[in-house]
């Protein structure tokens, strides 16, 4: 395989989830659903909801897809490949289907909105699709499946976030959960499909949030996600332009939300994805910093850095803006990681609009990056305005440089890291000699692997870090750490 292809696939993979989440068995009664999630957190969260919803209708979620009466497939467009992935998962559905007539297949998510006929109709790879926003239809439309009828819910809402309902934990017995802030983006970044899959931003009342991160607490949760497309801009009873809704009812920013999440206890970690830099404002900064239980980690999307390429890209700020952006984080947090997404190829990309993002690098040293080739998604502004004219050689070789430094700056990064003392997260076994080791995310969101000891996951450590590898820190727990006391 050439090497640059095989550094995009992992890459890729690492992303959007080659391995997936498979739902872990909930008993109720009746019939049995089995959850499978690819690409994004937020695909993952959702999930959560349908597990939810789908309980309440007598199904109980199982993780062995032979016994399974419904198969879900919570999907990702934001790639050609993902997409792909999901069709062959799908074509080995329909071939089960030849002994097990009676088993309905459904797609879920972004690639359901955008797909729907193809994949009802043209391919017949699928009963039933659900769009983002129609999950509550979930048990009507597998009803009308049993009817004998192909169903389909595929309609945007702008009132819906699943605020009420309370999700089924898929990672049984975990220590970290996502939990959804917002739904859909109204940034139109002209590669992006995710406006057009998930529709209009709308933010979720803040106290169903906190309340949801206090109950996962209460279950033994020790970190919280907030997600969204873009957390800065959420808002709740504001408008886009800051003008309140409804004067009998407080307002709430995204400083303000995590203030509050904070709060819920000194032991619940709290971290936020996704930030965009030209939403990021010092607020934000300032409450990370008055809380030490906000995570000192922030995935800040440059995606180019040529001003010029930001524009085709329409991503609303310039190189300068983000650098500056850059120099508020040290400034207000002096001890901060900050990762990116990075995308070469991009329609019309100069050799110049390279140098520049290479130089980027350069400044910034992000600790981490995802790193992608561009690839053309339809019915985005990219495709109407744009070609895809890049040489896919071309791509390719920019990514490689682009790959092959970052992994020096992460290399650097963490080699900086040696001697200190970092407080972890025990999550559980490592990945590599599980009967040995156990591993865990410092605050700043570094994989630390460390020997087995006289602690439990879920536990905080302070772990001295004497080595590392591009992607993880190698230490000994020096200190095993109590819960914090609270009033």
């Amino acid at each position: 395989m050439d090497k640059t292809i095989k550094l995009d696939k992992e890459i890729d993979e690492a992303r959007q989830g080659e391995a997936t989440m498979v739902a872990p068995e909930h008993r109720t009664h009746g019939k049995k659903l089995y959850v499978e999630s690819y690409g994004c957190a937020m695909n993952f969260a959702d999930s959560e909801v349908v597990a939810s919803i789908m309980a309440k209708d007598g199904y109980s979620t199982t993780r062995d897809v032979e016994e399974a009466d419904v198969v879900l497939i919570n999907t990702c467009s934001i790639r050609e490949n993902a997409e792909q992935r999901v069709r062959r998962r799908l074509t080995n559905f329909k071939k089960r289907k030849v002994h097990q007539p009676s088993l309905v297949v459904g797609i879920l998510g972004c690639m359901a909105e955008r797909l729907k006929k193809d994949l009802l109709e043209e391919e017949k790879l699928v009963d039933l699709v659900a769009g983002p926003d129609a999950y509550r239809d979930l048990p009507n439309l597998i009803e009308e499946v049993g009817t004998g009828q192909k169903a389909v819910n595929v309609l945007l809402s702008r009132e819906e976030t699943y605020a009420d309902i309370s999700p089924v934990k898929l990672d049984t017995g975990g220590v970290s959960s996502f939990v959804s802030i917002t739904r859909g983006c109204d940034n139109m970044c002209s590669f992006c499909v995710v406006p057009f899959t998930r529709g209009r931003e709308r933010s979720r009342d803040p106290e169903t949030i906190v309340q949801e991160c206090r109950d996962l607490f209460e279950q033994g949760y020790r970190e919280v996600t907030l997600l969204g497309q873009n957390v800065d801009s959420y808002r709740w009873n504001m408008t886009s332009k800051g003008e309140i809704k409804d004067a009998d009812k407080p307002t709430t920013n995204f400083a303000e939300l995590m203030d509050m999440v904070a709060q819920v206890s000194p032991d619940l970690r709290v971290r936020f994805s996704t930030s965009h830099p030209k939403d990021m404002g010092d607020d934000v900064l300032e409450v990370m910093a008055k809380h030490e239980n906000i995570c000192k980690y922030i995935h800040l999307p440059v995606q180019s850095g040529n001003t010029e390429m930001l524009k085709r890209m329409n991503r609303g700020y310039s190189r300068e803006w983000y650098l500056d952006r850059i120099d508020a984080i040290r400034r207000i947090l002096p001890v901060c990681s900050i990762s990116t997404d990075l995308i070469t190829g991009f329609c019309d990309e100069t050799e110049e609009e390279h140098a520049d993002t290479i130089s980027m690098m350069n400044i910034v040293k992000w600790e981490f990056a995802y790193m992608y080739k561009y690839s053309e998604r339809p019915k985005t502004l990219a495709e109407r305005r744009f070609e895809d004219n890049v040489p896919e050689e071309v791509k390719s070789a920019r990514l490689t440089e682009i790959i092959n430094l970052q992994q020096e700056h992460s290399k650097m990064r963490h080699k900086d890291m040696v001697g200190s003392i970092q407080k972890v997260l025990v999550e559980g076994p490592a990945k590599k000699q599980p009967d040995l080791f156990m591993s865990g995310r410092a605050d700043n969101n570094s994989m630390t692997v460390f020997p087995k000891g006289d602690f439990d996951k879920g536990t905080y450590v302070l772990v001295k870090i004497n080595d590392c590898t591009t992607a993880t820190l190698l230490g000994e727990v020096v200190e095993v750490l109590p819960p914090a006391k609270t009033n």
